[in-house]
């Protein structure tokens, strides 16, 4: 009986295996079923494919996706932040390194079996994957059908490619309850370990007086964001900061502020966003279109108007939480807000008088209520109204 029992505990230790790694404020802990590990060819097939999601379904994943979605579920994860935790575990069983395609085939996967409505489509050598998507995304490449769009989650996996000129045939398999769209949208950060985050020396000068900052950031956001694409500017603008960060500055920029009128205060904070960082466009600093989140934008060494108008606006709503509204023009974006009174030449905007705030550094000083001369008879865009 000791025997039988000992036998049947090793089979299931050899049948399984256990994997573990960091992420982000925790450790994500699952069993995988090794009896169920497929290893593809490096040329797939539509049938490949199917022979790799049958294998997949009928094995014991079910005890991994329990393990994914309770850590969804008990961090607060966002679909964004989801897919990097499917991503890392993905890595765990197939590493891209060894096997880009196994990688692909397991992200897509467990994406599907938790709910998303995801697929592969084949481009010569290349698998691509998509995931259905209702928001407004620019700068990936998407296939609509059935009036549905779906963005692709790896073209940065195969730089240089144009599914225009070579375009990928779709896979065709029915994964029932696979139904869910996907959201880009990040209105959580995680909880960083606070061992994780480095300090970083911030300072400028605002009438005359020296203001210091030392900042606490972390590492790990460049890794949330390296592959995130330019959603949409209602995505963009509330994209928060982490616990650790926010604590070490809003409450400072608060207190410097708590003497100040609101629009002193808000011209302050404008000037914070203008002076206390290094500017270069995209295209000089990443080699093309690129929009930093608050965070990345206190870490990074240089940014543009994007930018500065997303972080100019979290401030502005963190610390004032006044009606704003985005100005985008051809080759600017600049920010404009309603105050009890208008300053200088208001923008008139669903009836409402909001005054300029230019958080970018411009050729002259511009004060509240002034925009750049050279945008004066240029037309403009609202692209985000922000009504408290």
């Amino acid at each position: 009986m000791c025997l039988l029992l000992l036998s049947t505990v090793n089979l299931r230790a050899q049948s399984s295996r256990r994997i573990c790694f960091a992420f982000y404020d925790g450790t994500f802990n699952a069993e995988v079923d090794t009896q169920t590990i497929v290893t593809t060819g490096p040329v797939l097939s539509e049938q490949s494919i199917k022979d790799f999601y049958h294998a997949g379904s009928t094995g014991g994943y079910r005890s991994l996706l329990t393990a994914l979605q309770n850590y969804k579920e008990k961090h607060q994860l966002n679909d964004w932040l989801y897919y990097q935790l499917v991503r890392k575990t993905a890595q765990q069983i197939a590493p891209k390194e060894k096997n880009y395609n196994n990688y692909t085939l397991y992200k897509w996967f467990l994406m599907v079996k938790s709910g998303y409505d995801a697929r592969l489509a084949l481009a010569g050598k290349k698998i691509i994957f998509y995931v259905y998507n209702n928001e407004d995304i620019s700068d990936i490449p998407s296939y609509t059908v059935n009036n549905k769009k779906y963005m692709c989650l790896n073209i940065h996996d195969y730089p240089g490619t144009d599914l225009t000129t070579q375009p990928a045939t779709p896979v065709d398999i029915d994964v029932s309850g696979a139904v869910n769209p996907f959201s880009y949208k990040v209105t959580r950060m995680p909880d960083f370990t606070p061992a994780d985050y480095i300090e970083k020396d911030l300072q400028f000068t605002y009438q005359h007086k020296a203001y210091y900052f030392k900042i606490k950031l972390n590492p790990l956001v460049d890794s949330i964001f390296r592959n995130y694409p330019v959603v949409d500017f209602e995505s963009y603008f509330n994209i928060p900061l982490s616990k650790e960060t926010y604590g070490s500055l809003i409450p400072l920029l608060k207190q410097n502020v708590s003497r100040m009128d609101t629009k002193k205060g808000v011209d302050y904070l404008m000037r914070f966003t203008r002076y206390a960082f290094l500017y270069e466009n995209d295209e000089m600093n990443f080699g093309r279109e690129k929009r930093l989140s608050p965070e990345e934008t206190l870490f990074a060494q240089y940014s543009d108007c994007d930018d500065r108008a997303g972080l100019f606006f979290y401030l502005v709503k963190e610390i004032y939480n006044l009606p704003m509204i985005a100005v985008l023009y051809p080759t600017h974006i600049t920010m404009a807000v309603q105050f009890d009174k208008p300053v200088g030449k208001p923008l008139l905007y669903k009836g409402k008088a909001y005054s300029f705030c230019e958080p970018t550094p411009q050729l002259h000083d511009l004060k509240i209520g002034q925009v750049s001369a050279s945008l004066k008879q240029v037309p403009y865009k609202i692209v985000y109204e922000y009504n408290p």
